[in-house]
Parts: structure tokens; C-alpha cells; sequence
């Protein structure tokens, strides 16, 4: 009998070793799968050796984490958690979903405050959320207190692009970026710079064919391509693309950023001060929300926000391809490698990576070479917008723990949390999703090398541009429970049940009705920690149309003349 233990023993001990490398582990993947990177191959196997010490109390253990399905994840999910358990010991089950299943795990985690997972790469749009219901670790007592024994010295939370979209109204950080994107406007620049194009377009417009600085030159090219040129090299072609089906991506489309695009919030970066990009008032200085309808100070329903859902309706419907009004995001983005669409307001970077596949994989958006035949630029902006407001979104999924998992777990998934956005991985990890976290990153050689064969993505993220793009902010208090309301409304106008001002004026009063079911939970129980929306009562909106500032009165002419810049000139200017 005795035997028979010593032999399990012995069979135990080799499968811990054959899984736990240790530094042996470590220095195959610095060796193999870690490079570039922008630490030198010393100082990654230092910080890794910081990781398998920190990881002693933990080894064998196994640990649940969640995010959504973006190449990012899926490399995550399939080659560093072999790499984590090869250093440390710690089995990682990296689960992927769609983004509105994401949502709803970390919605029925804070509600029942069981422990679905072990933490999750969470969007930073819930930043308004976790830091007034106080459910999610503040990471910077964290790793000041608790979590401080598993704290790489070496995390560098200043090197992250995108701490202030994790940082709450008090000041502290809720959430760790692990991968970011942003919606810029796409183009075919092969199709602008044909001169035969090029004077046709002058000569119907009065102006350059190039990248639209404003929504009246976005118009311009999308009636140019789909009505006039119609058919390039015996293809029939489209000057928009977008997504009309009714689900869940068609609200974040919106709150995302059409609204910031068209203009309907505050001055204020990252995010509208008083009034954001969803149409919520919330006063300087304060961290209660006051209201979307313009009834009560918001922007919802104000003159802007109805001009962005009246155009966004109207180029689905005369200018994108047929059956666009009824895709959803997942479907959108991907059929632009078709090569039938001359232009794209709002194209998604994490996308970069399939739209410069190979032509033999059918993508018909890249030479013989492999060099993009398209190019990303800043989102053009609608007649409300003003300088020194934000210009569209920016995703950055973010690690999020949550207080009702088991500190021994919540430390576990803290360590592989760093590990998979540390300097020692980060390089190589953006190289696989382009999904850019990290100043260092950013600014490292090899994209300098690789900037040519990215559309742009390596230009504009070195680019001073890159702070107007920022994800959902503080204004809004309740993401999951608001996020919902969104959808249904714009869906209705893509049916023709109601009219672009019917839509948002319903939308603006349910957004007031369900923060003010917050306020009373708040002001009974303190739900919202004091931060819940206190709502302003309701008077004529023409008084706060008739203040400077969001909401904006509606303009006599919405469709000012066109203006676009050239590509090369764009690039100049990002380079200074």
C-alpha cells in the first residue's frame, strides 16, 4: 500500500513538473514567443522571475476569467494561458463570449455577488458603474493594501494610454486596459487618388476628393460613389457601410459614438463636460447625474442628437449596400473586405488585423504585395461639434476584479491579469491584435517597420489626435441597466415605427425614468455610495436651449460645405 501512494506521489510530482517550469519555462517562451518586446531578453526574465515567486502560494490552482471574442483574447486564451502555467503553475481557463454575454456575467456577478468568475476583461464604459456601486476592487487601494504582494513592481501604470478611462470620479483606478481600439473613418484611398475621380468629384462639388473633416464632405462622397461613379473596374460600388439590424451592438453603436461624432455633448476630454456623449448632464465637480432629456439639462433628445439618428438612417438606407439595414456590427465591418465600399464613418481598428489578410484569403483590399489599398483617418464631425470635444470612441476592455471572489482567487487572476499586458509580453501581444495599450508599446521599432502594412493604425496612435477618441465616461451611472434602453428605441426608427425625434425623445425619458428608480434606491440605501443621479426637475426645454453649451439649439443650416484634407497632409500633421 505504501508503494502504491509513493508510486502516485512520484506520478503526481512529474506531472506538476512537466506543467511548472519555472525560470526553465520562462526562458523558452522569452526565447520563442515573446519578442520583440520591449524590455531586453535580461529584463524579461526578471520580471518573470517576479512572477513565479509571486505566484508560489498559488501554484496549481485553477482560475476562470472571461472577455469577449476579439483576436486579442482569443491569442490570450490560446497561447498565454499555456505560457502562465508553464512559469507559474496556475491553470487558467480563459473564457470567450460575444460582448452582450460579457455584460450580462458581470451584471449577474454584482447582483448576486456570487462568484461567476475569477475576473474579466471588462469594457471601460462601466467606469461610471463600478465606481459608484463599489462592487468592483479599487485596484489602487488594492495594490497599495491587499493585493500588494501580488503587484508586479514593474507594472508601470503610467506607461498605459488609457488610465484615464479606468479612473473614477473619485480619482482611483477600477480597471487595468488590456487591449483598446478605436472607430476612425475608412477609406479606398486607391479609389481617391484616381484623377479621373478626383476632377469628376471637383467638378460636381466644388471641392478635393480626400478625407472628409465634416459630415456634409462624408454626404458628398457617399452620394458621389453610390449615385454617380456607381461601378469601378466592373464592380458595383457603395459609398457608405453601416449596420441597421435591432440588437444590443446597434445601442453601443450609438452611444459609442454617433453622438460625440455629430456633436451633441459638451466641450470636455475624455469625456463631455457637463454633458457627455450619451446626453447626460453632470455638473462639474459633482458625481450625480442630473438627466438626459433636455427637459432637464441632458442632450438625448436635443437638435443634435436627432440630426445624428435622421442621417445615420438616412445613408444606411440611400447609400450603403443592399441588406446593411439589416446587419449587425459583427457582419459590417468584415464586408468592407469585399472591396465594394469606397468609405466607412465608423470602422472599428481592432479590424486591421483581418482587413490586411492576405488577397488569397480573399481580401480584396490589399495589393499583390500585401499593402493596403485603404488607409484610416479621424472621424469627420457633424455641425454641432465643436474644438476641444471628444470625436468618437475608443474600447478599451479592461481587467476587472470583483470583491465577491475569494481573495486567494482574486490574487491568482491579479497575477495573470499583469502578466498578459506586462512589457515582457506587450509587443508581441499588440503584433497579433494591434490593439494598443501601452506608450511603450506604441513607440516601439518594430511598428515603426510594420507602420507601412497598417492603414495608418501606428500614425494615428503616435498621433497628438488620439486623446478625442475615449469609451463611455463617469455621467453614466448604470451601464448595463441604461445600455439596454438603446437599442430598442433606434431599432424603431430603422423599421419606420417612429421618427428619429419620437425615438430619442422616448429614449431621453426612459434614460430619466430608470435614473430616477437610482436616485431613490440611492438616496434609501446608499446603492450608488451618494453618486446616484439626482435628477433636475423639468421645465421648458427652450431655456436650456437658449444657454451656451450642451444641448444645442437646433442650427438654421446642417449641412455646412463640405471640407476634407488630403491623406498626406493628414499624416504631416500628426507628425509634427
Amino acid at each position: 500500500m505504501l508503494k502504491k501512494f509513493a508510486l502516485i506521489a512520484a506520478v503526481a510530482a512529474l506531472s506538476v513538473q512537466n506543467v511548472y517550469a519555472g525560470m526553465d519555462g520562462a526562458k523558452k517562451w522569452v526565447n520563442d514567443e515573446f519578442q520583440p518586446s520591449a524590455l531586453s531578453k535580461s529584463e524579461q526574465l526578471k520580471e518573470m522571475e517576479w512572477f513565479i515567486n509571486a505566484s508560489k502560494p498559488f501554484k496549481g490552482m485553477e482560475i476562470n476569467v472571461l472577455s469577449e471574442t476579439i483576436p486579442t483574447h482569443e491569442y490570450e486564451s490560446k497561447t498565454l494561458t499555456k505560457a502562465f502555467e508553464d512559469i507559474t503553475g496556475i491553470k487558467v481557463n480563459h473564457q470567450l463570449l460575444g460582448e452582450g454575454e460579457v455584460v450580462q456575467a458581470v451584471q449577474t456577478q454584482m447582483q448576486t455577488k456570487r462568484n461567476l468568475y475569477d475576473a474579466y476583461i471588462n469594457d471601460s464604459d462601466l467606469i461610471g458603474t463600478h465606481s459608484r456601486l463599489q462592487l468592483a476592487v479599487n485596484l489602487s487601494d488594492w495594490m497599495a493594501g491587499e493585493g500588494k504582494d501580488v503587484t508586479n513592481p514593474s507594472l508601470d501604470v503610467d506607461d498605459f494610454v488609457g488610465k484615464s478611462f479606468t479612473t473614477g470620479p473619485d480619482g482611483k483606478l477600477y480597471q487595468l486596459p488590456d487591449q483598446q481600439f478605436a472607430n476612425l473613418y475608412w477609406f479606398r484611398k486607391d479609389w481617391f487618388d484616381r484623377p479621373e475621380l478626383q476632377k469628376k468629384f471637383k467638378e460636381m462639388y466644388g471641392y478635393d476628393l480626400g478625407v472628409p473633416v465634416n459630415w456634409s464632405a462624408y454626404e458628398d462622397i457617399a452620394e458621389f460613389f453610390s449615385v454617380h461613379v456607381k461601378e469601378i473596374d466592373g464592380v458595383k460600388v457603395f459609398g457608405h457601410m453601416d449596420y441597421g439590424k435591432r440588437a444590443p451592438d446597434l445601442g453601443w453603436r450609438m452611444t459609442d459614438a454617433w453622438l460625440s461624432m455629430a456633436g451633441a455633448g459638451s466641450k470636455g476630454l475624455p469625456n463631455g463636460i457637463p454633458v457627455d456623449e450619451w446626453g447626460i448632464r453632470m455638473e462639474k465637480g459633482s458625481c450625480n447625474p442630473v438627466g438626459a432629456s433636455v427637459s432637464r439639462g441632458g442632450a438625448a433628445n436635443g437638435p443634435a442628437a436627432v440630426y445624428a439618428i435622421r442621417k445615420w438612417n438616412e445613408w444606411l438606407r440611400e447609400y450603403a449596400p443592399p441588406g446593411a439595414a439589416s446587419y449587425d456590427f459583427y457582419q459590417s465591418l468584415p464586408a468592407l473586405s469585399q472591396g465594394n465600399v469606397a468609405q466607412q464613418i465608423f470602422w472599428y481598428t481592432a479590424f486591421t488585423a483581418s482587413m490586411v489578410a492576405p488577397k488569397s484569403e480573399g481580401n480584396n483590399t490589399v495589393d499583390d504585395n500585401g499593402k493596403p489599398l485603404w488607409r484610416m483617418a479621424p472621424s469627420p464631425h457633424g455641425p454641432y461639434w465643436v474644438e476641444g470635444q471628444k470625436l468618437g470612441y475608443q474600447d478599451a476592455g479592461s481587467w476587472t476584479l470583483f470583491k465577491s471572489t475569494p481573495v486567494d482567487r482574486r490574487k491568482a487572476a491579479w497575477l495573470y491579469a499583469q502578466f498578459v499586458v506586462s512589457k515582457t509580453v506587450d509587443v508581441k501581444k499588440s503584433h497579433v491584435g494591434l490593439t494598443f495599450i501601452r506608450e511603450s508599446t506604441i513607440n516601439h521599432d518594430s511598428f515603426t517597420e510594420r507602420a507601412p502594412k497598417l492603414g495608418g493604425l501606428v500614425e494615428f496612435y503616435r498621433s497628438p489626435d488620439r486623446v478625442m477618441w475615449s469609451p463611455t465616461g463617469v455621467n453614466v451611472p448604470d451601464y448595463p441597466k441604461l445600455a439596454q434602453i438603446w437599442w430598442q428605441q433606434i431599432g424603431d426608427v430603422n423599421s419606420g415605427a417612429f421618427t428619429p425625434q419620437q425615438a430619442m425623445d422616448r429614449l431621453a425619458e426612459e434614460m430619466d425614468l430608470v435614473m430616477g428608480r437610482m436616485q431613490k434606491a440611492d438616496e434609501k440605501a446608499n446603492t450608488y455610495g451618494g453618486c446616484g443621479p439626482r435628477l433636475n426637475p423639468e421645465t421648458d426645454p427652450k431655456e436650456w436651449l437658449s444657454k451656451p453649451g450642451s444641448p444645442k439649439a437646433k442650427l438654421e443650416n446642417e449641412k455646412p460645405k463640405g471640407e476634407t484634407i488630403s491623406y498626406d497632409e493628414l499624416v504631416k500633421r500628426w507628425k509634427k
